[in-house]
Formats: structure tokens, C-alpha cells, sequence
């Protein structure tokens, strides 16, 4: 088996074991229930890499699955690496964010997420699987490290999600990506995955989502407030006047005509703005 090499590789073999065990403390003024409990649904509020040592008394061993969104590091996120490490090179990294400039950016993503991935193996049941999203930028990286962490023999499925409607003419290469993936792993060999088609019948707008009902694609954008700053604006519901702002990684798709538009109108009227 192919095995993927990278700078700090040998100082986060073991940074997962060395994470120092933390308590979760339930915060009873943020509970939806009078009976605060571990054992009941949580959200945790913390570093993931601390978060997930906490879980493991509690949890090793019994999820079924985990779903994790890490950092595309398409080098416009901003993130930062902060896992204190031993060791003078990554003890520099901290502070640091890694741009697209930074040419140690596929290390230190490598590096942020090789003891993320230790741990939830650790989490899941015998019969458990993972779901990872990425992009081009990581996909290559991801599945030879997650080959090397659960098993070659335990990869599933890399699953194509096709995220894009519209045509994304801001690529330097000229090519619009409409798609990213999800890498699907188990932690035990003969898993098999059932599934059915998805009842959209169920829905109605529970989340009271600026969108309304349903939309076939996000208004979320994709660019930084630094680099699209007429695109980060605060949208307001004419119908409802709920008011709504972007993620400050994002922004907005369209501009605030076009989104107040389709927040406030019924989906069959406005479609053609795409």
C-alpha cells in the first residue's frame, strides 16, 4: 500500500494520544431540557481536536457514524494551524494563517487532520463509517492518508456531490468545477451501506431558512469579505422582516437585489435569475 509523506508527518504519529483527556461540562443556561445530561443530544462548543478527546471515555467505541466538513485549505478560508505540537518547525506554524501563498499549506492540513481522523476511528463502533467532504484541492491527500489510518480495504465509496448549478467562471483555469466529494470509510471490513430516496415530502422549511421552501441551489458564496466585499451585506425579508447575514468566509452568491428577490418571492417566479 502506497503510504503519503509530509513535513511534521513523524511529530503527529502519536499527537492524538498525547491530547490531554478533557471534561465536558454541561452549560444548563444554553439547554433546551431542565434535565441536563452527557448521555442526551450534544453541542459542543471547543477545539474539535479537545472536543473529540472528551468524547472518548464517554463514546469510544459505539458511533456509527461520523460526517466531518474539514477546511477545503483552498487557501481562501484563513484557517489557522493551532495544535501544539512538539517540535521547533510546527511550534512556527501557530498563529499563522495558511493561504494559498503558503507553501507548507498541504503539510499543515495534513497535519491538523491525521489525529482528528485517529480519534473518531477510536469513536466508531464496529459496524460504524465515516463520511468526509473535500475538494480537489485535498481529495488525492485525504484517501492515500485515510488508506494508511483505517485500511485500504475498509474504503467504501468516494461519492460525487454535485454542488454547483451555476457556471463558476472565477477558476484560473477556465474550467467550471460543478462538483466535490465525499470519501466514505468503515471501520471494519463487510459493512455495507442501505439507503433510500429522499422524501421531500417531509420538508417544510423547518429551519425557517432564507431561502423558503426549497431552492435547487445555495446563495452561499465563496469568497472572503477581503476579496469580495460588496458581497458580505446584511439581507432583510420583506414578508417577514427577518434579517440575515452571510458567513464572513463566504459572503453572499448574488448581489442584494437578486437576493432579497429570491427570499422574498416564491421560488417558481424567480428561478429564471440563474
Amino acid at each position: 500500500m502506497a503510504n503519503i509523506q509530509f513535513k511534521g508527518k513523524t511529530f503527529v504519529q502519536n499527537h492524538h494520544m498525547m491530547v490531554k483527556y478533557h471534561e465536558l461540562i454541561p452549560d444548563r443556561e444554553k439547554s433546551l431540557t431542565d434535565k441536563v445530561s452527557l448521555h442526551d443530544n450534544l453541542i459542543i462548543h471547543g477545539d474539535n481536536l479537545k472536543a473529540l478527546k472528551a468524547l472518548l471515555p464517554l463514546y469510544a467505541g459505539k458511533v456509527k457514524c461520523v460526517y466531518i466538513d474539514p477546511p477545503y485549505n483552498t487557501g481562501n478560508e484563513k484557517w489557522v494551524y493551532n495544535d501544539t505540537v512538539n517540535s521547533p518547525m510546527m511550534q512556527d506554524w501557530l498563529g499563522n494563517v495558511v493561504d494559498r501563498e503558503d507553501l507548507t499549506r498541504h503539510d499543515k492540513w495534513l497535519c491538523m487532520i491525521t489525529p482528528r481522523l485517529k480519534l473518531l476511528r477510536e469513536l466508531l463502533s464496529d459496524d460504524g463509517i465515516i463520511f468526509v467532504s473535500i475538494d480537489d484541492c485535498e481529495i488525492h491527500h485525504l484517501k492515500i492518508l485515510m488508506n494508511e489510518i483505517f485500511g485500504e480495504e475498509k474504503f467504501l465509496s468516494e461519492f460525487i456531490w454535485h454542488s454547483r448549478q451555476n457556471v463558476d467562471s472565477r477558476t484560473l483555469t477556465g474550467i467550471s468545477i460543478d462538483h466535490e466529494y465525499v470519501l466514505c470509510y468503515s471501520k471494519s471490513e463487510g459493512v455495507r451501506i442501505r439507503g433510500e430516496e429522499i422524501d421531500k415530502t417531509k420538508y417544510n422549511n423547518p429551519d425557517n431558512d432564507a431561502r423558503g421552501p426549497w431552492m435547487s441551489s445555495s446563495i452561499d458564496g465563496l469568497a472572503t469579505k477581503e476579496a469580495r466585499p460588496n458581497l458580505h451585506f446584511t439581507i432583510v425579508n420583506a414578508k417577514t422582516g427577518l434579517k440575515y447575514n452571510p458567513s464572513p468566509h463566504n459572503g453572499w452568491r448574488f448581489q442584494k437585489s437578486t437576493i432579497e428577490q429570491l427570499i422574498s418571492e416564491p421560488f417558481a417566479k424567480v428561478r429564471t435569475i440563474r
